[in-house]
């Protein structure tokens, strides 16, 4: 068994201290801590926040060297006697990222993933582990989904937790400090919410219930209404929710998620019975069912690639379209199947999705499944071009989840049926592409296959309008804002002014010669502040002269927007059709009406 400790080594200077302990190590041990974490495709150097390596056995100092950024070889020195005694290992470790993917450490709070402070013992991974906490201030709890270890903590813990393997004990975070905790059953498997950081009047029952019926309708949707309890596959599942002045995230695990949210998206208390949820709550709970969702797809319905992890380098796959877009088109659907919002609210989120795609000319350049590969270098670094070069996985990837799902449900099928049958047939284990189209096809009882790497593998568009309209839904096209109709995407405020962030490719904006990083002054001699309020003195599709400042220099762009220009004019918006046909109508029934 391999050992490990964490204290909360310098609360003021956001420090842990880290203690491993390897019995039997022999003539020496390699030592190595991840570069990335599951779910969040980025190499992030975990190791640049870890220092002062030491290594001990018994009265006998080890020497350390590092192999490269993220490994140590440790070994006995020339001339030191042979023992059996175990070697202890110590480090620190800098945590003060207030993300879900890393730690922090403050006087109020702690959070740490296993994969930013635990070096693993190179060949020994497939070990049981041990984990335990030292002496937390007073009033200080723990949150983690990990078991706890059988025989308790020993003298000088605060607590004591055992995990099966190196991989198990990194996909348990643990959230520390004084926060809102409660419980519920779901499917007949214990709950716990963790709130750090709520308003005073947080309404944490109106959570519960909320959350309740999310996870009530997704062990329902994987295992059959009909389903034994404890159907779901794990024993006991535990949220931990940061609530900040401004943030929105998560981080999916084995049986557990880490989220963060803007505190003022929570639930207050006083708001009334039966009050309308606001935007941001509804925000919250389609992330609470999103990572929840991914309990069963991405974290063990897996991509091939993932059977096995490689934490020291990129493990790449072309699926992430399928585990993030499935997982999105299902997370605010999943909010209307358990009745949280009605299905106009639901259009409304579905339609931005729609809306966002068509404003990416990347869509047209890069395909879902590309866009899959290239997360490790474009995803999680966008830069001013990125719109017109990349297309989200998370976005187009749930729409394609939602043209196969109308199009099996025109044949009396469903894309439930498919993940479903994907879950059973894998054994809730890895799969590949040739699964998931062999699976649409035992489905739908004809191949389509080649439909599938048409909208996966290639860059046309997709047909939501067609597909929506037979299943009693609107696609209109509503027109869009002004900035958005002449191509650009803005930062406007009192102090920075109006800022260009980024420029569309083919759009009026773009013939102008505007470039990212433009600060816009002026349209036909008016200072502006804002660009719309131009739109006192210039009609919206009538030429102007913009006056923007570059790199100190104040230039001139003649802008002659149009109607057609990159058909950035409109934006589409989805609506319940008010007579829709007959067939049309039992679909939608059967799809958002239900």
């Amino acid at each position: 068994m391999i050992f490990y400790r964490v204290d909360l080594d310098d609360l003021h200077g956001h420090h842990y201290r880290v203690t491993l302990t390897v019995p039997q190590p022999g003539e020496g041990l390699e030592l190595a801590l991840p570069v990335w974490i599951p779910g969040s495709y980025l190499v992030r150097e975990f190791a640049r926040h870890l220092s002062g390596v030491q290594a001990m056995q018994g009265r006998t100092a080890w020497d350390v060297q590092a192999l490269d950024k993220a490994r140590w070889r440790v070994s006995r020195p020339a001339g030191a006697p042979a023992s059996r005694a175990a070697l202890t290992v110590t480090w620190r470790v800098y945590a003060f990222d207030t993300s879900v993917r890393t730690a922090f450490l403050d006087d109020r709070r702690g959070f740490f993933n296993g994969t930013g402070l635990l070096l693993r013992v190179v060949g020994r991974e497939a070990q049981p582990q041990r984990l335990s906490l030292g002496r937390l201030p007073a009033h200080w709890e723990v949150a983690t989904a990990m078991p706890a270890a059988p025989e308790g903590p020993a003298r000088g813990e605060s607590g004591a937790w055992l995990a099966a393997d190196y991989d198990e004990l990194v996909d348990h975070p643990f959230e520390l400090g004084s926060f809102w905790r409660g419980h519920f059953s779901a499917g007949g498997v214990p709950h716990e919410v963790v709130v750090a950081g709520a308003w005073p009047r947080f309404d944490g029952d109106r959570l519960l219930k909320d959350t309740q019926r999310i996870c009530a309708a997704q062990i329902a949707f994987w295992h059959g209404a009909d389903a034994p309890p404890r159907s779901a596959p794990f024993g006991r599942y535990v949220f931990l929710i940061n609530a900040v002045g401004d943030g929105y995230g998560g981080l999916e695990h084995r049986a557990s998620t880490a989220l963060l949210t803007n505190r003022a998206d929570l639930p207050v208390q006083g708001a009334g019975h039966g009050a309308a949820a606001s935007d941001g709550y509804i925000g919250l709970l389609g992330l609470i069912s999103h990572e929840y969702f991914h309990s069963w797809n991405v974290k063990r319905l897996k991509p091939a690639e993932f059977a096995t992890l490689d934490y020291q380098q990129e493990n790449y796959t072309r699926l992430l379209w399928f585990f993030e877009g499935v997982t999105s088109y299902y997370d605010d659907l999943m909010l209307r199947r358990a009745g949280l919002i009605d299905a106009p609210r639901y259009l409304k989120l579905l339609g931005r999705s729609v809306a966002a795609l068509a404003a990416t000319p990347g869509r047209q350049v890069q395909s879902v499944a590309e866009a899959s590969f290239d997360a490790w270098v474009k995803y999680y670094r966008p830069d001013e071009n990125t719109p017109n070069a990349t297309v989200s996985y998370y976005i187009k990837g749930a729409l394609v989840a939602l043209a196969l799902d109308l199009s099996l449900r025109q044949r009396g099928h469903s894309l439930d049926d498919v993940m479903r049958r994907l879950w059973r047939d894998s054994g809730g284990g890895a799969i590949d592409e040739a699964a998931i189209g062999a699976a649409l096809q035992a489905v739908a009882g004809r191949a389509l296959q080649r439909t599938l790497r048409a909208w996966v593998h290639g860059t046309d568009e997709l047909p939501l309008a067609e597909l929506l309209a037979a299943t009693g839904v609107t696609c209109r096209d509503e027109r869009a804002g002004w900035a958005a109709s002449l191509g650009l995407k803005l930062s406007e405020g009192p102090v920075s002014g109006v800022q260009v962030k980024s420029v569309l490719a083919g759009s009026a904006a773009a013939a102008a010669g505007i470039s990212a990083g433009d600060e816009l002054l002026a349209v036909d001699g008016w200072r502006i502040r804002r660009l719309d309020e131009a739109l006192a003195w210039v009609g919206r599709d009538a030429p102007f002269d913009l006056l923007l400042a570059r790199d100190q220099r104040v230039l001139s762009r003649r802008v002659q927007p149009s109607a057609a220009a990159g058909g950035y004019a409109t934006t589409p918006a989805l609506a319940l059709h008010d007579r829709p046909a007959r067939h049309a109508l039992a679909r939608r029934r059967a799809w958002i009406d239900a």
